[in-house]
């Protein structure tokens, strides 16, 4: 297992002569503050990330999983954001390509509510505001005779068809982590920043490991605080600065799990009569995900969960739409996010507040910078990594060039992503696996499968099987190179295993995961 050092092991290719311990404390291990350590560490920075608890562990696993460029954010005039998005849709797919994948989505045309011709309007926008390349335009459908109609009440006769893509939202975090760590930067899951304060041109920041409570000091350079919904709560009781809170909006987006309500890839995009959309997406094989919703939040960050009224919404805005009525027993599982979006206009509701990102620097002249993200989507991480470094960079007097807009994820170098003929081949090296057990590992690590594998030639080189393609080696992977520390961190995270094994199963990864993290040499059989 890593050994979570304090100081990362490319501490000489500091940019500028300091006696800092680290050039970048990164606050936060969502998709925002991962990106922002990935960048900085391929810049040269040493770079610090620390995440008070699992990698991924609130908003960003809590998302819709979509790469998009958002449709409905047209209506806001969100241009440039809308053509930020498209663009970088198509540059994660090519760095990516094994989480990541091309998704059509079915609007079906609803008479009561925004005209064809509105909708065809945008779509045209939509596929030519981002230079779109890889991905198929939009089309008409006739509902009466395309596969698409037939799980829709007759009285849809008219669609519209167009591209956006999926993601792993989760694994994309943990991606981005282990891509920082690999280029040098030090990763510190389940560590807290209590306190930060400027001294002599550093910040001073006091750590605290959360599981075992020891405490340590290092000092940086430069914060950047993309702690995401917490992000005010960092500026007031980490750095002791005025969270300038009126600035920050926190919406609630639930999703809700259901068994599989239609045969197909596609995804349907249903539109509501508050205005709002909801997607009906397929999902791990056997579910469809339905959401979002956006509510105003104000009670515990950490707590959150879906209200019986959002299910109650999300349940009854796609039942508008099916021909068979979907209720509470198709139910399997909820969960919700906050998101933490810039207030852009008090009287804006939940769903008009702008999803763009907006940073507030503050770097005086003789202190160190610290550096507060506000809004983004999971789309544009990487734009946002790189605007942020810039800021950075400069107030640090640093130059550096961008490079992540070619650079592959781990696992994401496949040649002309190209998944299917990669997982080919991975087929003809282990034709002893079962099919989906393989495409599951290969969706997850594309071209580190072979590390996860470890070499075997049989089922039995994976020790234990716990079930869904789950085994040993699988997790002796993820702990030891994934930052995976409990069942929950891999059966939900890292995966989503838990929607398909039983009680039983999922309790045995959780032992295991607890034996593994407390004496690695006491791991059970």
């Amino acid at each position: 297992m890593r050994a979570n050092p304090s100081t990362p092991s490319n501490a000489s290719s500091s940019l500028g002569a300091s006696p800092a311990d680290f050039d970048l404390l990164v606050i936060g291990g969502g998709v925002n503050g991962a990106g922002v350590a990935r960048d900085a560490a391929g810049r040269g920075l040493r770079t610090l990330l620390c995440e008070q608890s699992d990698l991924a562990s609130a908003t960003s696993s809590a998302s819709t999983k979509l790469i998009h460029g958002g449709l409905r954010y047209l209506e806001y005039y969100e241009f440039r954001l809308v053509r930020e998005a498209l663009i970088e849709r198509e540059t994660l797919l090519r760095a990516a390509p094994h989480i990541i994948w091309p998704l059509r989505f079915v609007l079906p045309h609803h008479k009561a509510l925004r005209p064809a011709w509105i909708l065809r309007l945008g779509l045209f926008l939509y596929d030519h505001l981002g230079g779109r390349k890889l991905l198929p335009p939009t089309v008409s459908l006739d509902l009466r005779k395309a596969p698409a109609g037939g799980p829709l009440r007759p009285d849809f006769r008219r669609a519209f068809e167009y591209s956006d893509c999926w993601v792993e939202d989760s694994r994309l975090v943990a991606l981005n982590a282990l891509d920082a760590e690999e280029r040098g930067a030090a990763i510190r899951t389940r560590t807290k920043v209590v306190a930060a304060e400027r001294e002599g041109g550093l910040w001073r920041v006091s750590l605290e490991d959360r599981e075992t409570g020891a405490r340590e000091e290092v000092t940086a350079r430069a914060i950047a605080n993309a702690a995401g919904p917490w992000v005010s709560d960092v500026l007031t009781n980490v750095v002791r600065r005025n969270s300038g809170g009126s600035s920050l909006r926190l919406v609630k987006g639930s999703h809700v799990i259901v068994r599989k309500l239609y045969e197909g890839d596609h995804a349907y995009i249903f539109q509501n009569g508050d205005g709002r959309i909801v997607f009906a997406i397929p999902y791990e094989t056997d579910f469809t995900l339905l959401g979002t919703t956006d509510t105003p939040y104000e009670d515990d960050i950490a707590a959150v969960e879906a209200s019986e009224n959002e299910v109650d919404y999300v349940l009854e805005a796609v039942g508008a739409y099916l021909a068979k009525p979907v209720t509470r027993s198709d139910v399997v599982r909820t969960y919700s996010g906050v998101r933490p979006l810039y207030d852009d206009a008090e009287d804006k509701s939940a769903s008009a507040v702008t999803r763009d990102y907006v940073f507030d620097l503050d770097a005086p002249a003789e202190g160190a910078p610290l550096l507060s993200i506000y809004g983004g989507k999971i789309t544009t991480y990487r734009k946002l990594a790189e605007h942020a470094l810039g800021q950075l960079m400069d107030a640090l007097g640093e130059k550096t060039r961008t490079w992540t807009a070619g650079a592959a994820l781990p696992g994401g170098d496949i040649p002309n992503a190209d998944f299917e003929g990669f997982f080919q081949g991975l087929s003809a090296e282990y034709p002893w696996m079962e099919t989906a057990h393989l495409r599951r590992i290969a969706r997850a690590y594309g071209t580190r499968a072979e590390r996860v594998l470890n070499g075997a030639s049989s089922m039995a080189d994976l020790g234990r099987h716990f079930g869904g393609g789950l085994t040993e080696a699988e997790l002796h992977y993820l702990r030891d190179v994934e930052w995976a520390r409990t069942g929950e961190d891999v059966l939900w995270r890292r995966s989503k295993l838990a929607l398909h094994l039983d009680e039983a199963a999922q309790r045995d990864v959780t032992a295991w995961m607890r034996a593994a993290a407390e004496a690695p040499a006491a791991i059970p059989a």
